[in-house]
């Protein structure tokens, strides 16, 4: 695919997305399979692949790949078996740039969410595993200057809003009275940043992309190096 061609997510993705929520049955979608390639696998595709050169100015090691079956765009179907909502798709585009070890290591990752009134992107790590959690919250615990450097920094703290779970009380092991308690007590180690439609919509959205995940780059070298996987 050519870099060339992306240009942006448009109406039509939207006004697709926005008619799946409304039309959320097998026969609409089967009915409108060649429009949900058109105004979402398309563009998504073309997005990825241009992402892929992209993020090789951030790092070397997290991976864009723009395939249906275990690429970055993120299934249409949800998983109904353990959930009360029936319904059989996603009205969302879910993009993620895995680390290359991210399948076998909770590691972290980069993250585009597109739907209509909700557009944003997710760095860092969501819901990592127990292992992975304590490791996190040992090397804030050990490195509380370096954490504070990273989390206070100006270009960081506009960009981003840190979000996830947290515990209610101190994490089992860790001093009571350790700096940073509330972020030693975090389940998830997410910033968020919110996007608009004009921004998804613009052909240099992907350099515009990088640009603010570089601004994240300490917060996910130090969480990269807290699972001991390469930054």
């Amino acid at each position: 695919m050519s870099r060339s061609k992306f240009s942006g997510f448009g109406p039509d993705t939207m006004k697709f997305l926005r008619q799946l929520a409304k039309n959320n049955n097998r026969d609409w979608f089967a009915e409108n399979k060649a429009r949900y390639e058109q105004s979402v696998v398309d563009p998504a595709f073309k997005f990825i692949s241009i992402m892929g050169d992209e993020l090789q100015s951030i790092s070397s090691h997290f991976e864009a790949i723009p395939r249906k079956q275990g690429g970055s765009l993120m299934r249409v179907y949800r998983d109904t078996r353990f959930s009360k909502d029936k319904t059989p798709y996603k009205t969302n585009i879910g993009i993620q740039f895995r680390h290359e070890v991210g399948k076998d290591v909770h590691a972290p990752g980069y993250y585009l969410h597109i739907e209509p009134g909700n557009i944003f992107v997710g760095v860092g790590m969501w819901h990592p595993e127990s292992g992975a959690l304590r490791a996190i919250r040992e090397r804030i615990a050990d490195r509380p200057d370096d954490w504070k450097k990273i989390v206070t920094n100006r270009n960081f703290k506009t960009t981003y809003e840190r979000q996830g779970d947290s515990l209610k009380n101190p994490p089992r092991g860790f001093d009571l009275n350790a700096p940073y308690m509330e972020d030693l007590k975090r389940k998830d180690h997410m910033a968020v940043m919110n996007v608009s439609p004009g921004d998804i919509s613009d052909g240099m959205f992907p350099k515009k992309l990088v640009s603010a995940l570089k601004k994240a780059s300490p917060y996910m070298e130090f969480l990269c190096k807290s699972v001991d996987v390469p930054f």
